[in-house]
């Protein structure tokens, strides 16, 4: 790793300058036009083998090694999020109300500059080596769109790696574990449809807002009494809407929440129990409830023997991840082809923000620790 962080170094002012150009761009999934503007000018430098568009938005790039090595593929996302910024920097948002707060743009400005390592040592490759820029990871999960349209084919890729941001870890420290890295995440909207009345004569209605309350107790239940309890679990519901007047039962209430986990098959056994809960609810109060589930992210989980290989090359930069309640897309990627999503550290005295906060920032310097890592899985021996 230090032989490859020395040469690295040379490529921090460019790493710095994409990531200032991207910052001043933010854009929100399926909307990245400038950004791919961007992106595919930045590459059609390097001269790929193969260049083209996924996902509406969405990039991909091929370089080929001699045919010898695997074929990798490297991923960052492209989106923004609907955040007014907040940091003062010279190098702020452009378009008003919108900004880089969970740091694609690192992770677009590592890729790119990613890029130019690969054309640079072209004439050494034995692995042939797919970067993707993915649109929409925020919203509604542009990864498996990628997949769907044959991103990880034609190379078929044998391994995939991604990285994010975080300011949790210490700047110079990429942190990564294997197994379960970040959690399955289901968004899901909990329709209870009743029948209106006046509250003088409930028993010609169906209670909706009583139904609801009986539900909001079961669902609760379910994760205590029937998931195993060394499994970590949770069911948040965030807001619920109901009723119109005082006096007249509520013909509908809504609850809207999320559903996360470590484990995908705890996770279908737990859908499984929350159907029949909406079930039993119906049963009990003649209501009709119906469950939609507007987002879902499979575990982010990291194959053993990849991360062994994450490990090696990142030697006195490895640091032990602890596994997040949060969610990444990236694991559709993981659900085709073995892969490795790790955190690039960028926590120092000067930056300290949360993701998704107006005021995140962090020094461009604390991506090259990720660049290296890229370098150091990428086979050049030829």
């Amino acid at each position: 790793m230090e032989q490859i962080e020395r040469e690295i170094a040379a490529y921090e002012g460019l790493i710095r300058a994409h990531r200032r150009a991207l910052h001043r761009i933010p854009e929100l999934g399926y909307s990245e036009e400038k950004t791919q503007a961007y992106v595919l000018s930045a590459l059609r430098e390097l001269e790929p083998d193969d260049l083209r568009i996924f996902a509406k938005t969405g990039v991909r790039a091929v370089f080929r090694g001699n045919g010898t090595g695997r074929v990798v593929a490297f991923r960052a996302d492209m989106d923004a999020l609907p955040v007014q910024e907040e940091t003062a920097c010279g190098f702020a948002s452009e378009h008003p109300g919108f900004m880089h707060a969970c740091g694609h743009d690192g992770h677009m400005a590592n890729l790119l500059t990613f890029g130019r390592w690969v054309a640079d040592h072209r004439a050494h490759l034995r692995d042939d080596v797919v970067l993707l820029f993915q649109p929409a990871e925020e919203t509604t999960g542009g990864a498996k769109r990628m997949i769907d349209e044959g991103a990880l084919e034609n190379p078929h890729v044998d391994a995939i790696y991604g990285m994010h941001v975080m300011p949790d870890v210490p700047k110079g420290k990429v942190a990564v574990c294997a197994g379960p890295i970040m959690a399955q995440t289901s968004e899901m909207d909990f329709v209870i449809h009743g029948k209106s009345a006046h509250g003088a004569t409930p028993h010609l209605g169906c209670d909706a807002i009583t139904a609801m309350g009986h539900l909001l107790t079961l669902l609760q239940t379910t994760v205590a009494r029937q998931v195993d309890p060394c499994q970590q679990v949770l069911i948040t519901i965030g807001r619920v809407r109901a009723g119109e007047q005082r006096n007249i039962l509520a013909d509908k209430a809504v609850l809207e929440g999320i559903v996360r986990t470590f484990s995908n098959r705890v996770y279908e056994e737990l859908e499984a129990s929350i159907r029949r809960d909406l079930e039993a609810v119906d049963a009990a109060f003649g209501t009709h409830s119906e469950l939609i589930r507007r987002v879902f992210y499979p575990c982010v989980e990291n194959d053993p023997s990849e991360f062994e290989r994450v490990k090696a090359v990142l030697g006195d930069r490895f640091m032990q991840a602890k596994p997040k309640m949060t969610a990444e897309d990236f694991s559709y990627y993981q659900l085709s082809v073995p892969g490795v999503f790790v955190f690039c550290g960028v926590m120092d005295e000067a930056h300290h923000s949360p993701l998704h906060a107006s005021t995140f920032d962090f020094d461009e310097a604390a991506l090259l620790p990720g660049l290296a890592l890229f370098a150091g899985l990428v086979d050049c021996s030829a």
